[in-house]
């Protein structure tokens, strides 16, 4: 069940996006909380049902990206937000993929941190501010791109440390 919602957010992604380009602020803002409430959801199911899996562990990051960048960059291209926010939230997000390839790899499953899930929390909480088309959204967005980074050192630092 919790793949499923995952999937559901990855879907949910495209009208979304849409909203987000046509400027349909209540459309947009419910989308978006749906998306952040699927992505609290199929975690909870998950842990609760036992239902993890590698497949869930690698599907809902990716899913997470691919919702978060693509309404951002929707935002982005209705000049709502700074473009150096975008380009080091994807710039982070691209490194962190090849850090998770590399260590599915090696045998090592990157779980999502304290610091990831505080990053994601601030990052629908910017797409959500941002489409009621308040000013905090941007104050959001870049406290995600600051936790965005801490949670990237850490995740690294995780990985030396499997390494040795």
């Amino acid at each position: 069940m919790a793949n499923l919602i995952t999937l559901f957010r990855f879907f949910l992604t495209f009208p979304t996006f849409y909203a987000v380009l046509e400027g349909y602020e209540r459309f947009s803002s419910a989308l978006i909380l749906l998306g952040a409430l699927s992505d609290l959801l199929d975690g909870n199911l998950a842990r609760r049902g036992r239902e993890k899996s590698r497949w869930g562990a690698l599907l809902d990051p990716m899913v997470d990206k691919v919702f978060f960048l693509s309404v951002l960059s929707a935002f982005l291209y209705v000049q709502k937000v700074h473009p150096l926010s975008f380009v080091l939230l994807l710039v982070r997000e691209l490194i962190l993929s090849f850090l998770r390839s590399v260590s599915v790899e090696k045998g090592y499953m990157m779980q999502a941190s304290y610091l990831g899930k505080t990053k994601a929390f601030f990052e629908f909480l910017s797409l959500f501010l941002l489409s009621l088309g308040s000013s905090a959204g941007n104050l959001a967005l870049w406290i995600a791109v600051i936790f965005a980074y801490i949670s990237m050192w850490d995740y690294i630092l995780k990985y030396i440390t499997f390494e040795k």
